[in-house]
């Protein structure tokens, strides 16, 4: 049976099959750079799939690690992309549309939203889990270009639930471009 050690993880980070271990000790490096004295950085037990929990706002450590990336780019090679997460829930349809409620507010009148699931280690529908999440926001959808995206990261029986604007996930070789 697959277990996700750290429950309460606040960025994932995405690196190529094989390369779990070097990316753990590379966030845990980073996070280090910018201040955080005791970050939590572990495989998921999914492959190029690592959790992290940081002291800090997951939103201010992408825009330090962009600027990590700028200025030396060399210091990520294992990290693919790394993505904000603001509530952790068990997988489950009425916990994942209550932590969407929590977050909706941050979708402002007048701005779009697009929803988006990742999946891994679950046998819920995306359907499902995108009509759940939808169901109480009432803000004009955008699948091309929202202005917000309702971000949902199923990590088996835990989901991470983000609202972040589409440049909030840092995409390290986007950036290398």
């Amino acid at each position: 049976m697959w277990v996700l050690v750290l429950k309460d993880f606040n960025l994932l980070v995405t690196t190529a099959r094989g390369n779990e271990e070097d990316a753990c000790s590379e966030i845990w490096y980073l996070l280090g750079e910018i201040g955080d004295l005791a970050p939590k950085v572990d495989k998921t037990g999914i492959t190029g799939l690592v959790a992290a929990k940081t002291a800090f706002d997951p939103f201010e450590v992408i825009e330090k690690f962009r600027a990590i990336l700028k200025e030396r780019p060399y210091e990520f090679r294992y990290s693919l992309r790394i993505i904000p997460v603001e509530k952790v829930v068990r997988t489950d349809l009425g916990e994942i549309e209550q932590a969407v409620r929590e977050l909706a507010s941050k979708i402002a009148e007048g701005e779009t939203f697009r929803v988006t699931v990742e999946k891994r280690f679950t046998s819920t529908s995306t359907r499902d889990i995108i009509e759940t999440a939808a169901a109480n926001i009432e803000r004009r959808v955008d699948l091309n270009d929202p202005d917000k995206v309702v971000l949902i990261e199923v990590v088996s029986g835990f989901t991470g639930v983000s609202v972040v604007k589409p440049q909030d996930v840092l995409s390290v070789v986007k950036q290398k471009m």
